[in-house]
């Protein structure tokens, strides 16, 4: 079979994307750790031409990633991708947070309180499948963990308010050797209104690791305030010499949801493009198939999008199918989504959707 992805240009790399404003990032979650569905989305959105790849700070998880960049690699290379000319290989970008940060969180519950009877609305509404649909949970936390990325769609529906969210913040000092190995081409800074000392804390600590590092960003959700937060960031970082990356964070992990979600990152987008800040402007929170025609409605001139809960939520019924086939077949371990070409097709299909229509965006300067 000949797998139908995408000419590259050699010359685009990820730090060429952003100039063009044709930058497409895959965000795997800040704390989502389910390695074979990283592994297996990194592998499409890698075939279908994705620049940068968002992870939890985790090693793990990183090593996922590469691997489904190996993978993407070695089919890009062999007979069944002949279509493909070069391949360019995306960013591995880390996330982490000078506070606590819906980003930076698992829900949890204990499953022996909840009511035979329940009709588990936290089971339906998780994007990831993470919560048991039966009344008795094999996890003891009444959720898998490592599928949990904190969107926090179950919190209100729980009938007796039994679920509850952990915190999860990355030890920065003790991934500093970690960042400075080169296996990590950029960081994302998570911050909010209100935590500059925090914001600066953080950046202090990390500024060791910019010279291993090929971009920074810096996520902040929309506030009445964030305009001048963002200033007093700019004023605090300078001076820097590595490319800086404004994430217009509107609606955090709702694309999914549905089209309307989009507007406020649109909104947010427009607000910062008014000031002087230096930098890329890359919209994410809310983000979806819908963002694109938003974008050139208004002919903003954005360097950027990120796809978070929209893009692995178009791929869950695909790696779903993966797994049903692999249990059929008696495989053992983490099923591997190129074992199966015709699902790996319509992945490619499914992600390029996303992907390629920013890749035909009018070129911008950075």
């Amino acid at each position: 079979m000949v797998f139908n992805t995408v000419e590259f240009d050699p010359n685009l790399t990820p730090d060429r994307q952003l100039n063009r404003g044709q930058w497409v990032k895959l965000i795997c979650g800040a704390s989502y750790q389910d390695l074979p569905a990283i592994r297996n989305l990194v592998l499409v959105y890698t075939l279908a031409g994705g620049d940068c790849v968002d992870l939890a700070a985790d090693p793990a998880v990183v090593a996922a990633a590469q691997a489904g960049i190996k993978a993407a690699l070695s089919l890009s290379e062999g007979e069944q991708c002949r279509e493909t000319k070069t391949l360019h290989v995306p960013w591995l970008m880390v996330s982490l947070n000078d506070g606590e940060d819906p980003h930076f969180r698992k829900a949890f519950f204990d499953p022996s309180r909840c009511p035979p009877d329940c009709p588990r609305p936290c089971a339906s509404v998780c994007p990831t499948q993470a919560i048991s649909a039966l009344p008795k949970s094999q996890h003891s936390s009444g959720v898998q963990a490592e599928k949990c990325y904190g969107c926090g769609r179950c919190l209100p529906l729980c009938p007796l308010g039994l679920i509850e969210t952990r915190a999860q913040t990355a030890a920065v000092e003790t991934l500093l050797p970690w960042l400075q190995s080169g296996q990590i081409a950029a960081i994302e800074l998570h911050t909010q209104v209100g935590h500059g000392e925090e914001f600066q804390q953080l950046w202090e600590t990390l500024r060791p690791s910019f010279g291993h590092l090929q971009a920074i960003s810096i996520s902040c959700p929309f506030h009445p305030d964030v305009i001048a937060y963002l200033q007093q960031l700019k004023a605090m970082i300078q001076p820097l010499t590595l490319p800086l990356i404004w994430q217009t964070d509107g609606r955090p992990m709702s694309g999914d949801i549905g089209k309307g979600t989009t507007h406020l990152c649109i909104h947010y987008a427009e607000q910062v493009l008014a000031t002087n800040l230096p930098g890329y402007l890359q919209l994410a929170g809310g983000t979806n198939a819908h963002t694109i025609n938003k974008v050139r409605q208004k002919q903003l001139a954005v360097n950027g999008v990120a796809f978070g809960s929209c893009a692995r939520t178009l791929l869950t019924p695909i790696l779903q199918q993966a797994e049903i086939h692999h249990q059929q077949d008696g495989g053992t371990g983490e099923v591997q989504l190129e074992t199966y070409p015709d699902l790996l097709q319509t992945a490619i299909a499914l992600a390029k959707t996303l992907v390629q229509p920013w890749k035909r965006q009018p070129e911008i300067s950075g």
